[in-house]
């Protein structure tokens, strides 16, 4: 036998790669028909981060780390924003997002519980207190015109029974002089809001989270409210569902020609992100408040984790409308979205950091 004979003898020949996988034929037709439409158009690039492919593993999907917020531990930087209560679909929404909740370790600000306040009808909408366990933030939430005449009635007495009854760990005020005017059944305020709100902290030792309703707030806003001893500041900011263009649509024609351009008026999650970093800044010890809630158009995980990363304050994100889409439902779906946006923080927070 021959050199040459002797080395085919012995060659190994290596097996088919299709074989070993009987996928690769399939996928790698799917990659050559999806080729074409997977291409992305340079204006379509994110530019908030810099890619680094090279420099970690991926992360493990029960990898989480637990962080401080409100004064209880949360898993994820994610805050179920205030929505709904007193409708028909209110306890199944309610319900589900609790017990997301408590599956996925995030915090949660009821709707408005101004049905509470003088009955328990509506109690076993908002009841979730079980579902969620002791364990995680829960926040009762009135407008500030429904606090405003507390405050006048010499009623305030009824806010921490409202709490007791929900065993919510604080009271968010949802500040609202747009959609209170543009309502028909609105109510109409007599004092800034600024001065209820610290009436408020005054004469009730406990936590306050103030927010707007989707147009966010401005600098000397902002600026107000972190120097009060405030729990959060919750932006709600334009982006989000805007309930001064809800209202506008259950408007005369005349008033909606009138008020509409209003609703286009107010101030995106990332300009409230730059002016509180400007702010803490400037008032130094002078600030207060010291945990925010990123909430307004946050509609993704990179959303998220981008304003997140770039707030100097300790921060998280809410949502209103994304959870709500899938809550009214079964709570399969709920938890798949919830699901997905988490491992895509955790993708984003091992592969991404933010440009300058």
């Amino acid at each position: 036998m021959s050199h040459k004979d002797h080395e085919l003898e012995n060659l190994v020949i290596p097996s088919n790669p299709e074989e070993d996988d009987p996928t690769a034929a399939e996928r790698k037709k799917d990659h050559i028909e999806l080729a074409f439409r997977s291409q992305v158009e340079i204006a379509a690039l994110d530019d908030r981060f810099y890619y680094e492919p090279l420099l970690a593993a991926h992360p493990k999907t029960a990898e989480s780390s637990s962080f401080e917020f409100l004064g209880k531990t949360l898993k994820a930087p994610l805050w179920v924003s205030s929505m709904t209560g007193g409708t028909k679909m209110a306890r199944t929404i309610n319900h589900n997002l609790a017990r997301a909740c408590a599956d996925f370790g995030m915090g949660m600000g009821l709707g408005s519980c101004r049905s509470l306040l003088f009955g328990d009808e509506t109690l076993p909408d908002f009841d979730v207190r079980a579902i969620m366990g002791d364990g995680l933030p829960l926040f009762a939430n009135l407008g500030i015109a429904q606090v405003e005449q507390l405050v006048e009635r010499k009623e305030i007495f009824r806010i921490p029974i409202l709490l007791d009854k929900l065993k919510a760990d604080g009271l968010i005020i949802h500040v609202n002089p747009f959609q209170e005017w543009l309502q028909p059944e609105g109510d109409h305020l007599n004092h800034p809001p600024i001065v209820t709100i610290e009436a408020i902290l005054d004469a009730l030792d406990i936590p306050i989270i103030v927010k707007e309703v989707g147009q966010g707030m401005g600098y000397k806003s902002l600026e107000a409210l972190l120097r009060l001893p405030l729990a959060a500041i919750d932006f709600a900011a334009n982006g989000g569902t805007n309930f001064a263009k809800l209202e506008l649509a259950r408007s005369s024609e005349l008033e909606r020609d009138a008020y509409a351009r209003l609703a286009n008026i107010g101030h995106s999650a990332t300009e409230m992100v730059d002016m509180c970093n400007r702010l803490v800044d400037e008032l130094g010890n002078q600030r207060k408040c010291s945990e925010i809630i990123i909430s307004g158009g946050i509609r993704h995980f990179l959303d998220g984790y981008y304003l997140t990363e770039k707030c100097t304050l300790s921060s998280i994100y809410g949502q209103a409308s994304q959870f709500l889409k899938y809550a009214r439902g079964d709570y399969e779906t709920l938890r798949q979205y919830v699901d997905t946006q988490i491992r895509g923080l955790q993708l984003s927070k091992t592969f991404l950091s933010l440009k300058p």
